[in-house]
């Protein structure tokens, strides 16, 4: 599953993750089929603070782990 795809479907979520994939869900222009650092991009444009990057970096250990656990 691709990046953006997976960040958005964690909006259900109660902590952090939650927040930051719903602020990625309401974001019409938001890459759903981006990688991390498309992502991180997107961030850039709209001027993110400095805590989104950070939620975007653990998110980013959260994926790739869970691409570990499916393989």
């Amino acid at each position: 599953m691709k990046f953006g795809t997976w960040l958005v479907a964690q909006a259900g979520r109660d902590e952090w993750i939650g927040a930051l994939a719903r602020s990625a869900a309401a974001d019409a222009a938001f890459p759903r089929d981006a990688s991390p650092d498309e992502v991180r991009l997107r961030l850039g444009e709209m001027a993110a603070d400095p805590d989104a990057f950070e939620q975007l970096d653990d998110a980013e250990r959260e994926w790739v782990a869970s691409l570990a656990r499916a393989a």
